[in-house]
């Protein structure tokens, strides 16, 4: 099952001094090998890809760059970059989660629910479905098996604690994806740019490194309301944070639709997204622009069309559930 990384069971502190000149300063016969598969081997560039086949050929996950996952306190960000996870776990990518805001069993409850395309057994029901449910978990925990670890912290961390992780499990776990959950979790405040800076700057040093996709969780400023759709430059905190990640993308739930379903209210148009992923910025390719996503109240899975069925992540491309 999914592995958790225990700050107490590893010294983190041999991984953090990497950068040091010691550490880069190399003989050039050392380059040689590499400056030959450079030359003579063709080179196919690994990608990986958003859950949704509508936006396949629009945006990519690469190799060295650092993601930032944008958006309003509320609307879901752990919620999509979960089933995003998923996604990158069916693409075959090992993947680290290291949540400052959610014990590992709460992010693994919410990810088992989407995996399964079912919702959870709850205290009350019949023995039978509580114990259908309980082997479908299972069964999600041994699909994680060498694909999934979380890292085991709640609260406040310094920089260096995330920069030592998150090259730790690059460099011992060969992970290839790392979601960081939150920026503002890993500095002492909004205000801090300082540390912000610091931060992503060796973040993005570290992708670049050791090839591997670093995603960045971080909060919006709080807008004049929930319906107004953010952009690049709402992003909490030092411009620097924008300036420096290769890509952008911006999670935005349709609160007002939600609302209006809530109460009853029958003037909004039920055709309108129930969210919307915004590619704000994307370094080395072409296209940004707006994804329509609808969610599954089921699943908590978020659909790239409205009537469409929960999708199973165990293959890839993704195919829905019969």
């Amino acid at each position: 099952m999914a592995q958790v990384i225990d700050m107490d069971d590893i010294d983190f502190s041999a991984y953090l001094e990497e950068t040091e000149a010691k550490q880069k300063v190399k003989p050039a016969s050392v380059f040689v090998e590499e400056l030959l598969d450079w030359m003579y081997t063709p080179n196919i560039e690994q990608l990986a890809h958003l859950p949704w086949d509508k936006c396949r050929d629009q945006f990519a996950f690469r190799q060295g760059e650092v993601t930032l996952w944008a958006g309003i306190n509320g609307h879901g960000k752990s919620l999509i970059t979960g089933q995003v996870a998923l996604s990158l776990m069916g693409q075959g990518q090992k993947v680290c989660i290291a949540s400052f805001e959610m014990k590992p069993r709460k992010t693994l409850q919410r990810m088992s629910r989407q995996f399964s395309g079912d919702e959870p057994a709850r205290i009350g029901d019949h023995p039978d479905i509580i114990a259908g449910y309980k082997d479908v978990v299972r069964q999600f925990a041994e699909w994680t098996d060498d694909k999934l670890w979380l890292y085991d912290q709640q609260g406040t961390v310094t920089p260096e604690t995330i920069v030592s992780v998150t090259r730790y499990c690059a460099k011992e776990l060969g992970i290839q994806h790392i979601f960081i959950d939150s920026l503002m979790k890993c500095v002492k405040g909004e205000d801090d740019y300082n540390g912000q800076k610091y931060l992503v700057d060796e973040l993005c040093a570290i992708a670049k490194d050791h090839d591997i996709h670093i995603h960045l969780i971080h909060h919006i400023k709080k807008l004049m309301n929930e319906g107004m759709v953010p952009g690049k430059f709402d992003a909490k905190g030092s411009g620097s944070i924008t300036d420096q990640v290769d890509n952008m993308l911006i999670h935005w739930r349709n609160k007002p639709k939600e609302i209006a379903l809530q109460t009853g209210d029958s003037s909004y148009n039920p055709a309108d997204p129930d969210a919307m992923l915004i590619c704000a910025k994307q370094r080395n390719g072409e296209w940004e622009g707006r994804i329509q996503l609808w969610l599954d109240p089921k699943t908590n899975q978020f659909m790239k069309n409205q009537n469409d069925r929960p999708v199973n992540f165990d293959t890839w491309p993704h195919v829905s559930w019969s």
